[in-house]
């Protein structure tokens, strides 16, 4: 019986790329570390009711599902994980539609597109997650 060649670097890509995306995930989230107490003060700043609370769990969940993801462990966990926190905080902490252009609202979109991009790699993981 022979394999595909192409079968095997199909394979090969998908590893690395959630190897990739896991990573990038967790370690972004691990940033949110360095300056709590800033990561809490914008937290509170964009009303994330008890954010001394939330910020940090939410970081922490954005760690585990980095990791979850990047080893392909309890992936639809990881992948749902990231999905909903990914969801959540792009919609309610970047929503530079909302802002005047003073008020950041070029990093907030920045931030935007760059958290909806993430979610898109995040969403092609959790199809593959689902289909195992």
């Amino acid at each position: 019986m022979t394999t595909s060649t192409t079968d095997d670097d199909g394979a090969s890509l998908s590893r690395l790329g959630r190897l990739a995306l896991g990573l990038g995930l967790a370690l972004q989230a691990t940033e949110d570390f360095r300056d709590m107490e800033d990561t809490i003060d914008y937290a509170e700043s964009a009303g994330v009711p008890l954010p001394s609370v939330l910020a940090p769990l939410a970081s922490g969940t954005m760690v585990s599902a980095g990791v979850g993801i990047a080893l392909w462990r309890l992936p639809r966990l990881a992948t749902g994980a990231a999905a909903t926190f990914l969801t959540v905080v792009t919609l309610t902490m970047h929503d530079f539609w909302t802002k005047e252009p003073d008020e950041g609202r070029s990093g907030e979109r920045l931030a935007f597109f760059g958290n909806l991009a993430m979610l898109g790699g995040v969403l092609i993981a959790l199809r593959e997650a689902w289909r195992r």
